[in-house]
């Protein structure tokens, strides 16, 4: 009868894993059909940095939302852990594991609010320059305009201010170009920069269409990438539903077998290592896809 148990205990450690394992396949999918890399690492921004600007941005949490946090995962991991081995130092280890998470968690947070926002100031700096140069028919004056109207901010702001010192010290715009280009390597801002430098070197012609175009594809990639972020949302409480779930499958096993056999069984070594072997894999990839959630927020 104990290895009978034992074999249910590996099937369900193998479908959960499996589960997990598909789940991540799918989140891999549903990135990669996205329009692209829009919101790439952009550079090797510290963790300083990016805490800094999102608490400019008023979406850093507060210590309420902190305390509430560290009650909800160490209580949900306490609990379930509790719910597999019915004991109470495990429980406390699991739940110290899982506040353990909770930085890491909050970096990829923080990671995703960052991206978004610099995609965001590329948005407003490509619309801005091309609208701006329709009025004065000059790149650098362009970038002076969309600096000076201060609709850009840090550390886009800085970084346009930069490429306007270089043009006026090396008295060509190539290696502004080329500045910008490396910190924001977006199709969007290659494309533009591409077209402005074919007009400097090339003389004075009509692009009015090219850039009635480029504004265009702008504005489309921009709604592509705001339905992509309501889909990933949606995806998101999707996949944290499904994986609580998978945590409560020994509920199941427990009423099927009863408290009393389960409590037998749990005495056995070999079940405990399973059963750890199904918590720690579920946990991985939970742990992954949140990561996959955060970090590859979309493409251009």
């Amino acid at each position: 009868m104990t290895f009978i148990i034992f074999l249910i205990i590996t099937f369900i450690a193998i479908f959960i894993i499996s589960y997990r394992r598909k789940k991540g396949e799918n989140v891999y999918k549903f990135i990669s059909q996205q329009i692209g890399t829009v919101y790439d690492k952009i550079a090797p921004y510290s963790y300083k940095v990016i805490r800094e600007k999102v608490k400019d941005l008023k979406q850093d949490y507060t210590k309420k939302q902190y305390i509430t946090q560290i009650i909800i995962f160490a209580g949900l991991a306490s609990v379930i852990s509790y719910l597999y081995f019915y004991s109470i130092i495990w429980s406390i280890i699991y739940a110290l594991i899982a506040v353990s998470a909770i930085p890491y968690i909050t970096y990829i947070r923080y990671k995703r609010i960052y991206s978004e926002f610099i995609f965001e100031q590329i948005q407003v700096y490509t619309t801005n320059v091309i609208m701006e140069y329709q009025t004065t028919k000059s790149f650098v004056k362009a970038l002076e305009g969309v600096y000076n109207s201060g609709v850009l901010e840090d550390p886009v702001a800085s970084d346009v201010k930069t490429m306007l010192d270089m043009a006026y010290e090396n008295g060509q715009i190539d290696g502004s170009i080329d500045f910008m280009n490396q910190k924001y390597p977006y199709h969007i801002v290659r494309n533009m920069h591409q077209l402005f430098l074919q007009v400097t070197k090339e003389g004075a012609r009509d692009v009015t269409g090219s850039l009635d175009n480029m504004s265009l594809d702008i504005d489309t990639l921009v709604e592509g990438v705001y339905r992509d972020r309501l889909d990933r949302d949606q995806f998101h409480k999707q996949f944290l539903t499904y994986g609580l779930m998978l945590y409560f499958l020994v509920a199941v096993l427990q009423l099927l077998l009863g408290v009393d056999a389960y409590l037998k069984m749990i005495e056995l070594w070999y079940v405990q290592l399973t059963l750890h072997a199904v918590l720690i894999a579920n946990s991985y990839f939970l742990l992954n896809g949140e990561k996959y959630y955060n970090e590859n927020v979309g493409g251009e």
